[in-house]
Order: C-alpha cells, then sequence, then structure tokens
C-alpha cells in the first residue's frame, strides 16, 4: 500500500512539474485564448472527434491534477463546441476530473489525517454523513472557495464516491452553463470578472441555500406529521418533567432549577437510582470490606507475623446498608424540594408528548410540560436459560439482600460487574467459579490488562471458565447444576448460588413510549439524536435507558445537554460531546482507561506509539506493597497528543483524572512531564509514563553536538 501511494505520489508530482516545466500555464490565459482561437477552430472543424477526445482528456488532467486553467478551458468549450456540446462536454469532463482529484486525495491522504486528527476528523465524518450532499451542492453552486480546494477537502471525508461524483456534476452546471455561453462570445470577453454579475452569483448563493432550506422544511414537516395526532396545551404546568430520579434525572432536574424553570422530578421507587442504591455506592462499599480482608491475609508482607480476624457475613451487608443511608441526604426529596424542584414519588405515564400522567398513593393527576426527559435506568438482564426459573438467582440489583455469604456461588459473566464481585465474594469466603463466555475477562481491555486480572483472581482461589456458554440449569438429588458447553463437550458446575451478571438492558416499558411510538435503538435502548432527543424533538433521554455507555458519571453528562436543550433548544442546541468519556472497574488491581486502547486503534486503523511505565518500579508503590501494574499511553507517531490512556494498579481510577483533564483540554505529555508531582506519591506514575515518552523521542543529534560540546569544554 505505500509503495503504491508513493508511485502515485510521485507520478502526480511528475506531471505537475511538466506542467510548469513546459509553460503550460501560459497558453491557458485568456489572452492565449483569444489569439489561438481562430487556429484552434480550424483543427476542431478538420478533426471533430480527435479535438473532442484531446480537450476532454486535456480538461480531465487539469481538474484531476488541481492545475490552474479549468476556467479558460471552459470558455474554451464554449467557442469551439457551442452552449449545448460545450455543456455537454464539459460538465463530465470536470466532473470526473474532480472525482479523480477527490480519489487521489482520499488515497493518499485520509489515512495520514486520521492518524493524527482522529478527533477532530470524526466530528467531521459525522456531519459529512448526516448532511455531505447537501453542503457539497451549496460548495458547487457558490464558489466560495476554489473547486480543487473542494475536491481535496472532500476526499478526506466518508462521502461515497457515487454521491461525490453526481452532487458535483449537478451542482456545477448552472456554473459550467454560465462559463460555456460566455465562450460562444470569446470575442466580447475582456476579463474573467465580468463574467459572473453580483446578481448572478447572489442567485448560485440562493439556489445553494436552497438545499439546506428544503431539508430543515423537510424536517419541520416530519416534526409536524408526528405530532399530528396530539393536541398542544394551549399553556404548560412545567416548562421539564423528569422521568427518573437516578444519576441522569437528578442532573437534570438540578439544572432546571438552577435556571429557574419550572421542574417536576417522577420517581418510582428510591431516589439516586440504581446507582445509590443497588450500584455504584453498594458495591463499592462491599469492595472496601472485602479489601480489608485482603491486606489481612497479607500480614507477613508488611512485616507483621501474625494477624486474625472475625467476621460476620450479615455485619458487611449491613455496613453496605448504613453507608447507603449516609449518602442517602444527597440524593433525597428534601434536598430537591430544597432546591426547588417538584419532587413525585409515583409512578409516570407519557400519555401526550407532552403530558405526563402521575399515579400515587393519593390518586391520579396529568402534568402538561413543555419538555419530558426521561432518565429510566436500566435492569440486569437475565438471558433465557432452560431451567433457570427454578433457580433462585441473583443479579446486581438482588444480591444486597444477602445476610449468608453463599457456600459456593456461580457468577456468569466476565465483565466489569461480573469481576467485581466475583472477586468480592472470594475475598468474603465464597468458593467462587467465574463463568465467561468470552475466550478472556474484560474484553473491552487490551489482552494484558485480562491476563493480570486472571492472574490475581486465581491466585485468590477463583475458578475462572472462560469459553464456556451456559445452556441448562438442572437439580439433581437436590444440587444446582448447570450444564455449560465448553469445546464441544457438556460439563457440570454444581453451585449453591448463582449471580448473573452478563449486562443490563434499559428500561423501555411501563412508562408510555411504546404508546407514543418513542423509537428504540438496535441495541434497545431510546434512539437519541446527538442532542439527546428522541423522535419527538420535545422529549429526551438520557443515562442507561439511552446509551451507549452505562455510566453513572456518563448519565450525569448527557443530562447536562439534554436539560439545556430541552430548556434553551429553541434559541440554541449543544451536540453530546463524547470526545473524552473515562471509565474504571474496581477490582484489584484496579483496571482505569480513557480514549483508546491498542485493540481500537487496531480496529480503526489509528497510527499509535505506545509509552508504558510498569509501577513496580514506583517508590510509593513499593513502599505500600502495591508494586504492581502499569500506565500505557498511546500517543501519535511523533507526538505528545494523548490518544488514550490504560492504567491498571492501585488507585488506577483516581490516577486517570491527570489524563481525562489533559485530553480534555489538549495537554501534552510533555507538559505532564513538566508539572511537579509530590513525591512520594502513586500519583508520580503519571509523570514517569510521560517520561518514557520523552525518552524514546530524545533529540539524538542534537545530543550528541551537546556531547561534543561537553567534550569540548573539558579540554578547553
Amino acid at each position: 500500500m505505500l509503495q503504491t501511494r508513493t508511485i502515485l505520489l510521485l507520478s502526480i508530482a511528475g506531471l505537475i512539474v511538466v506542467f510548469f516545466s513546459f509553460d503550460v500555464q501560459d497558453y491557458l490565459t485568456l489572452a492565449s485564448l483569444k489569439s489561438e482561437q481562430t487556429a484552434i477552430a480550424n483543427y476542431h472543424q478538420h478533426n471533430p472527434l480527435s479535438a473532442t477526445a484531446l480537450y476532454a482528456i486535456l480538461y480531465i488532467v487539469v481538474t484531476g491534477l488541481s492545475l490552474p486553467g479549468a476556467t479558460i478551458l471552459t470558455l474554451a468549450g464554449g467557442a469551439l463546441f457551442g452552449v449545448w456540446w460545450g455543456t455537454l462536454i464539459v460538465s463530465f469532463a470536470s466532473t470526473i476530473g474532480a472525482t479523480l482529484a477527490f480519489l487521489a486525495a482520499r488515497f493518499l491522504f485520509r489515512d495520514w489525517v486520521k492518524s493524527r486528527f482522529s478527533a477532530l476528523l470524526q466530528t467531521i465524518d459525522e456531519g459529512v454523513s448526516r448532511d455531505g450532499a447537501f453542503y457539497l451542492f451549496t460548495l458547487r453552486l457558490v464558489p466560495v472557495f476554489p473547486f480543487f480546494m473542494i475536491n481535496l477537502a472532500m476526499g478526506l471525508t466518508p462521502i461515497k464516491t457515487g454521491t461525490y461524483y453526481w452532487v458535483s456534476q449537478i451542482g456545477m452546471l448552472a456554473g459550467t452553463i454560465v462559463y460555456v455561453n460566455a465562450g460562444t462570445q470569446l470575442a466580447k470577453i475582456d476579463s474573467l470578472s465580468g463574467i459572473l454579475s453580483p446578481a448572478l452569483l447572489g442567485s448560485f448563493a440562493l439556489l445553494g441555500v436552497f438545499p439546506l432550506g428544503a431539508k430543515k422544511m423537510l424536517e419541520y414537516f416530519q416534526q409536524s406529521k408526528i405530532y399530528a395526532n396530539w393536541p398542544k396545551p394551549a399553556h404548560f404546568d412545567n416548562n421539564l418533567v423528569v422521568i427518573g430520579a437516578g444519576a441522569g434525572g437528578l442532573v437534570s432536574a438540578y439544572i432546571a432549577a438552577a435556571v429557574n424553570a419550572k421542574v417536576t422530578l417522577i420517581e418510582q421507587h428510591r431516589m439516586g437510582g440504581d446507582c445509590l442504591n443497588t450500584g455504584c455506592v453498594p458495591s463499592k462499599a462491599l469492595i472496601r470490606s472485602a479489601k480489608l480482608l485482603s491486606h489481612i491475609k497479607r500480614a507477613k508482607e508488611f512485616g507483621i507475623a501474625k494477624a486474625e480476624v472475625e467476621f460476620e457475613f450479615a455485619s458487611v451487608m449491613e455496613r453496605v446498608q448504613q453507608i447507603i443511608k449516609t449518602i442517602e441526604p444527597h440524593d433525597s426529596i428534601e434536598r430537591y424540594r430544597a432546591l426547588g424542584v417538584e419532587v413525585i414519588q409515583g409512578s409516570a405515564k407519557i400519555v401526550s408528548p407532552w403530558t405526563v400522567e402521575v399515579t400515587t398513593a393519593d390518586g391520579c393527576k396529568n402534568i402538561s410540560t413543555r419538555s419530558i426527559i426521561i432518565a429510566a435506568g436500566a435492569k440486569p438482564f437475565v438471558p433465557a436459560i432452560p431451567g433457570i426459573e427454578q433457580i433462585n438467582y441473583l443479579t446486581s440489583d438482588s444480591v444486597w439482600t444477602l445476610r449468608e455469604c453463599p457456600r459456593r456461588l456461580l457468577i456468569l459473566g466476565g465483565g466489569p460487574i461480573g469481576c467485581e464481585l466475583t472477586q468480592t465474594f472470594a475475598r468474603l469466603g465464597s468458593q467462587v467459579t467465574q463463568l465467561e463466555m468470552a475466550p478472556r475477562l474484560l474484553t473491552r481491555e487490551d489482552r494484558e490488562v485480562s491476563d493480570i486480572v486472571q492472574a490475581r483472581f486465581l491466585a485468590e482461589g477463583v475458578e475462572v471458565r472462560l469459553n464456556h456458554t451456559a445452556k441448562e440449569f438442572v437439580i439433581e438429588n437436590g444440587e444446582n447444576i448447570l450444564l455449560a458447553e465448553y469445546q464441544g463437550q457438556i460439563v457440570k458446575i454444581s453451585f449453591d448460588q448463582v449471580l448473573i451478571a452478563i449486562g443490563r438492558t434499559a428500561n423501555v416499558q411501563g412508562y408510555g413510549i411504546e404508546e407514543l411510538g418513542i423509537e428504540l435503538s438496535p441495541h434497545k435502548t431510546i434512539a437519541t439524536n446527538p442532542f439527546q432527543q428522541t423522535n419527538y424533538p420535545n422529549i429526551f433521554a438520557v443515562g442507561d435507558v439511552a446509551g451507549p455507555y452505562q455510566f453513572t458519571h456518563t448519565a450525569a453528562h448527557q443530562a447536562w445537554y439534554a436539560a439545556v436543550n430541552a430548556l434553551f433548544g429553541e434559541l440554541k442546541k449543544f451536540r453530546t460531546d463524547y470526545a473524552v468519556i473515562p471509565w474504571s472497574t474496581f477490582t484489584d488491581p484496579e483496571v482505569a482507561r480513557v480514549g483508546l486502547n491498542e485493540q481500537d486503534a487496531q480496529a480503526r486503523n489509528i497510527a499509535y506509539e505506545v509509552s508504558t511505565y510498569a509501577i513496580d518500579d514506583l517508590d510509593r508503590a513499593i513502599a505500600d506493597g502495591e508494586a504492581h501494574g502499569f500506565v500505557k499511553i498511546l500517543t501519535p507517531p511523533g507526538k505528545d497528543k494523548i490518544l488514550g490512556v490504560t492504567i491498571v494498579g492501585e488507585h488506577a481510577g483516581d490516577l486517570l483524572a491527570e489524563f481525562v483533564l489533559a485530553m480534555k483540554h489538549g495537554i501534552g505529555l510533555n507538559k505532564i512531564l513538566g508539572t511537579i508531582h509530590i513525591y512520594p506519591t502513586l500519583a508520580e506514575a503519571n509523570k514517569y509514563a510521560a517520561g518514557v515518552w520523552k525518552r524514546n523521542h530524545a533529540p539524538k543529534t542534537l545530543l550528541e553536538w551537546v556531547g561534543r560540546y561537553h567534550a569540548w569544554r573539558r579540554n578547553a
């Protein structure tokens, strides 16, 4: 591929050199054309076919190589062939040449640009995929930019070649006719500037804007059609109604109240949603207790001859509930009412695009509202495995009701939730078997990350079974057994309790979206556009119910955009920014990531370099007895810009924050290296990782000269 690109680039460069070396550009001027008009016309009269072929080839070459002279050639087309034939020949020749320039730019430069400006190019690609044909048509009609620049720039986008060709041919047709027609009156033309009058340019501009205007009108009529069967209230009780008081709903309501909007927050169950009650908070509380037990087991590593601990599993689980109660006031009804939010505990149902029906213990009432934000969350996905109905299975929602630690616990799932609970229950005393269909754990992370986590699990007594597919649950002689397929054979796995942790599914039923016809994505989440809008523009969705990420912090992130767009979208709308999304898996060691890892970069064909610092060399990690893991940074070749970071080790999620900030604000590794980090801290690992990049890019030639300078100084 590289050799082909090199040959093509050299060929194009050679043709351009020939063009200017032989002063071909001097023949493609208005004065030259007028002086040679008679000779050219005579040749065409005696050799019509060859003259037409030579003209078309010359036109294609000039436009394909982005050389000056296309305007003169268009005038020549009118002078030689007349309006109709001239327009036909020029239209096809110019479009073919433009498409060749477009393809050359795509083949030669798109991968290079993509590897260096991937984030910017992704935004442009999304816009072109959505409205590329409309914008191209406008650019072709309104010559704000030279056509050769359009050819080269569009080659860097994902617009289809066929679309580029036909839009270019139609878009350039009006200008082609004007210049070809002018060419029929060549003798009367004194300069090129007089061909396009201001009035004609204005007409082109109006024609160019028409497609975009038509698109907006089409969107308006489509929206009108969506709302056609729903009577709109003359006035509204609310500016905003939020359904669901998890992270996304709470942030949405908070923002609305902060800007003095009338907002109602409806929650059917408990304030705080999954994160507070069954997700982030309880799991991290349980992980902390389990980690303490793991440290006590490692007492000898810290110079303590003997350490013993007695605990009751029920007490540990009660501590989890106490922590939830301690944090509850942050998300409480009282707090949000004090902020100015009307909070209703009840079930919500959207009965029209502007009306939400709320059912409480006191009855039912309707609330009219300009906008609605759906933050209904998700629930654990439970697969339809035969026999599962006869097993008292646990999920990440129900596991918190346990007060006796399962003796033999089977966990289905090797993702973040499955891995966190696997290690935690093993440390609490369960004999844990973890089952995963894939060939490794944590498949979204690089292979080395999976290997480190699995190695720790095995060392702590977890039985990890990869490439196993659950087929059926059975009870034999009073014992729970899972039949699983492994390498074409059925194996039996005995257990006392099973925990299903193979993902979560969006809550998309029971509150009216089916009746309204709110569209779902292929992933069975509520489909939203870049502004968090559903197919009803005044109804928005955020968090797990919308995806694409199922993190508390991304739900809150989306909520800002949804709330602002819901309240101020008629003035200004904001696209949700997913450029820098961090996450962490709270196993031991922790796994934290932001941006690309190696498998993502390879899948997207993005060129990268890797700088890795092994934390086993870090002073603080050694002192803490946590000398394991690494900081791995991906950068574009030769640059210190951060494409992505993976950290494995103690407090990896906390350490990642520095890189999240750096990526968000365009800070490179040189500035991280030049920032003071307290000694001795784990955060020094970030600086040392930046130092690895710096050493790999040391200016060798300059250092050689510096060495010579110092040698000279020693002998001076």
